[in-house]
């Protein structure tokens, strides 16, 4: 059972998809007790796999038992790059599937086995790209998770979130595009799609490596990847996507979809083309990290534009891209940026879930939509407020949370790389924040007199929770006990930073191999 565990890390979600499709239709009772079964089944496995690499190291895992070459296009591999990212997975998901409960198809019922459905079928998407090998199966499940994010976004009922989905489509559409043109070339230049067989064999052959057509397939997968993260200016379809879906498919997509985009860049950066290849021989550091810097102080500075909660925590999900981007790409000497981007893959997912999740638990229970609505909430929903506060601190960077860690790394990353323009944004980026979330905590601990004549359009109500009578009290402990299981995550993770950042450490090359490729 044990040497099962990648296999059955994938399949649980996939075949919970399937028998909420045969049983879920007749009787809806039974679709969250089949999502919970097989999100903890999948969890369950992440853990084991990630508890078989601290003692043995990588998994390779071969499905239906065919090694190379036969098992070529069906390999998965599970190192401690990717160990922590699929346990990430696995208690996001959980969590977000409790919030869930009562608050799918609260006035239509029939959206429930179709939510699950697709909720199910995503997170075989995310599990499948964290652990692939394969170049192609990469794009294949890109594509299901991108598929089935369409359809709960378009699930909402404004008309808003339809547009939104649309404009997602094409932007989407867009970037697996050139991912896939990107793959082609490699595969024309290297007659294989498994990631290691093509890094040995841009290794082994300088005159493959160094070919514009290699170049070209990177510069294509890179930019499909970036579309796919919302990398500024690429950012276009995120803001209104998770800002007019419904609020449980926002805590589901907002957390992991932008995160996992980022991993799979680092992925690529590492076991496709190298190290030592992406940051000797293409020198295109200096330029990403600029292009980074932009980001962070162009995403800073669209949130501290906004009024509406889901919006502003929209672009400081641009702005976090920026961060993790530029720590990727911040020096070829350490690998501190490197680590911090991978730690804050992390820790930035805990942070944007349980920022969303209480944005999600506002907009039902006091029918807040834009910060001014939040007058006096601190004292309607302590629990609730206290969580989004330890949150937002995380957001700004106060110790001893995760948050405060990540930054930490990633200013070492830029300190220690001479990239002085990203450290300076990283502390104007912290700075924004601090300005927007005290402004939140002033109106809501204060209070503020609304402007006359405020309200909201009909367009504004982005699902059916919405609809909800106001509450003057907190949730109940289904949607409660999430929210604090998150927050106390976003502490536990900042406490135990070091052995976090060192074991993803171990993913990455000895510094001394990518200096000594100095020409």
């Amino acid at each position: 059972m044990i040497d099962q565990l990648p296999a059955i890390m994938v399949l649980a979600p996939m075949f919970g998809a399937l028998m909420i499709g045969l049983f879920g239709q007749k009787d809806h009772r039974v679709c969250f007790p089949i999502v919970f079964t097989s999100l903890i089944i999948s969890l369950g496995a992440a853990i084991g796999c990630a508890n078989l690499v601290t003692k043995d190291g990588t998994i390779d895992y071969f499905m239906a038992g065919w090694e190379e070459p036969l098992g070529i296009g069906i390999q998965l591999r599970i190192d401690h790059l990717n160990a922590l990212v699929i346990v990430l997975i696995g208690v996001a998901t959980t969590l977000v599937s409790f919030f869930s409960i009562r608050r799918v198809g609260a006035l239509d019922t029939e959206k429930t086995p179709h939510f699950y459905i697709l909720y199910l079928l995503l997170c075989t998407g995310l599990y499948g790209i964290t652990i692939t090998a394969d170049a192609f199966n990469l794009f294949v499940l890109v594509e299901i998770t991108s598929l089935t994010s369409y359809g709960l976004i378009a699930m909402g009922s404004s008309r808003r979130g339809t547009h939104a989905a649309i404009n997602y489509v094409l932007m989407g559409t867009i970037g697996a595009s050139f991912y896939l043109l990107g793959v082609g070339y490699l595969y024309l230049k290297t007659g294989t799609l498994n990631m290691h067989d093509i890094q040995a064999i841009l290794q082994a052959n300088e005159e493959v490596r160094n070919s514009n057509a290699v170049i070209i397939a990177f510069l294509f997968i890179l930019m499909g990847i970036w579309i796919k993260m919302a990398f500024f200016p690429l950012h276009g379809w995120l803001p209104n996507a998770y800002s007019y879906c419904p609020s449980s498919t926002a805590c589901l997509l907002a957390p992991l979809m932008t995160k996992i985009s980022v991993y799979v860049m680092i992925r690529v950066m590492i076991s496709i083309f190298g190290l030592e290849w992406i940051f000797i021989h293409l020198g295109w550091s200096h330029l990403v990290v600029i292009l980074a810097v932009i980001a962070i102080v162009a995403g800073s500075v669209l949130a501290l534009a906004q009024r509406e909660i889901k919006k502003m925590l929209c672009y400081l999900i641009v702005a976090e891209v920026g961060y993790m981007v530029g720590g990727a790409w911040l020096s070829d000497s350490n690998m501190w940026g490197l680590s911090g981007a991978m730690y804050h893959v992390l820790s930035d997912a805990l942070m944007t879930l349980c920022l969303f999740f209480v944005a999600g638990i506002w907009s039902k229970c006091i029918d807040a939509k834009e910060i001014d609505d939040l007058e006096g909430v601190f004292k309607k929903m302590p629990i609730t407020s206290a969580c989004f506060i330890l949150g937002a601190l995380a957001m700004i960077g106060v110790p001893p949370t995760s948050g405060f860690f990540s930054k930490f790394y990633l200013i070492r990353g830029g300190i220690e790389g001479g990239h002085w323009e990203y450290v300076a944004a990283l502390l104007f980026s912290s700075l924004v924040n601090a300005v927007l979330f005290f402004r939140i905590f002033e109106i809501a601990f204060f209070g503020k007199n609304p402007p006359e004549g405020h309200g909201h359009d009909e367009e504004h109500h982005d699902d059916h929770e919405d609809l909800h009578p106001v509450l003057e009290h907190e949730v109940s402990w289904r949607v409660t006990i999430p929210l604090i299981v998150t927050a106390v995550l976003i502490v536990l993770l900042g406490l135990f930073n070091g052995p976090v950042v060192e074991f993803i450490r171990e993913a990455f090359p000895p510094t001394s191999e990518i200096v000594s490729a100095r020409p």
